[in-house]
């Protein structure tokens, strides 16, 4: 271990990344109704300065040719008397925050974007899979209320549901019976409670992983400050001095709000077990989903500028404190306030 910064020296940073649909920072307009046809398989990405821009091609060898949106008439020779429909609709696209499903699903039926198809707007099944950990807080209240019972063994919300399918029809029905009478609705709206309860507490456990493996990202960049506040001659820039309190600022503010707003959301989970009924579902899923696209839209600013740091620096040392400062000064700043816009409106929004 490196005892100047507490990091094991092989515990090296990697980018993170995932499948389109499961990505904070990439929109797929394969999902997007769109007429010119080389943009159909384009995407959109957050780069380093949180700008949306149009990923036209991404190699391992050449890298990720992006290009602005407002380029994008000249680049296919759209008429120049009149907008262009795809370029009404990207030029909203690439100002939303985040392009997590969960921020989309409200993002892009507020500015009146249209999806090729709404199923689309899901996690992936690997992604699913992988969040079951996280959902095991939100399963047990549930498969308790229906079974009164700890002993049945439930790993994943698919091991939930598929006990509500058990081939046993009276088995079956008792427990969407018991279901039913603990929320006060009629029997056939119960497989449909259980598919809202599991998308809106999938959002949580989503955002949660989102920001659990941030932390290693957030130690190793923090850390990195040490070293450029030590050095004779940088510690003599005020400026890069102000940048560099602004990025700990943001980072330790930002991802205490997304922590603080996450925990109020499992509290108010629990509370709801315990009076529950189906108006009190409501209530909490509508104040859950009022806060996707602040909590996706910091948590992708976040993991873009994470990003960003771990692939100029995966372990401790790579680059000196000089490089270090460099990018602090031209990358990590660009784009920050973005970030810190974002929990202003965690601020304003109250409970």
């Amino acid at each position: 271990m490196d005892e100047t910064n507490g990091r094991d020296m092989e515990d090296d940073l990697k980018p993170i990344e995932d499948s389109d649909m499961d990505s904070l920072f990439i929109l797929p307009l394969t999902i997007i109704p769109i007429e010119t046809v080389p943009l159909r398989t384009a995407r959109i990405v957050k780069n380093a300065r949180l700008k949306g821009m149009v990923e036209i091609f991404r190699d391992v060898q050449t890298g990720s040719g992006q290009i602005d949106v407002e380029a994008l008439p000249t680049m296919f020779g759209w008429a120049t008397d009149r907008l262009h429909p795809d370029l009404v609709q990207l030029r909203r696209l690439v100002l939303l925050p985040s392009y997590d499903v969960y921020s989309l699903r409200i993002s892009l039926r507020d500015n009146g974007i249209q999806v090729n198809d709404h199923a689309s707007l899901q996690l992936s099944p690997e992604k699913v899979e992988e969040l079951s950990r996280y959902m095991v807080m939100f399963t047990r209240p549930l498969l308790k209320l229906v079974y009164a019972d700890d002993s049945i063994n439930v790993q994943s919300y698919d091991d939930l549901l598929r006990l509500f399918r058990d081939p046993d029809i009276s088995k079956a029905r008792e427990r969407l019976e018991n279901m039913a009478k603990s929320l006060d609705v009629p029997i056939m709206e119960v497989p449909r409670f259980l598919e809202d309860y599991g998308d809106t507490f999938m959002s949580l456990s989503y955002y949660r992983y989102c920001l659990d493996r941030l932390e290693p990202y957030f130690s190793a960049c923090l850390e990195s400050l040490v070293p450029i506040r030590k050095h004779f001659q940088l510690m003599q820039d005020g400026n890069l001095m102000k940048t560099c309190a602004q990025v700990e600022d943001v980072i330790n503010s930002v991802s205490a709000s997304i922590t603080g707003r996450l925990e109020t959301f499992e509290k108010r989970t629990r509370q709801m077990w315990e009076h529950i009924s189906q108006e009190e579902f409501r209530t909490v899923k509508a104040l859950i989903e009022r806060y996707h696209v602040t909590i996706g839209g910091a948590l992708c600013g976040l993991t873009v500028k994470m990003n960003a740091f771990a692939r100029l620096f995966p372990h401790p040392r790579a680059g000196g404190p000089v490089k270090r400062a460099d990018f602090m000064a031209t990358e990590m700043i660009q784009g920050i306030d973005v970030i810190r816009d974002i929990e202003k409106r965690f601020q304003t929004k109250g409970q």
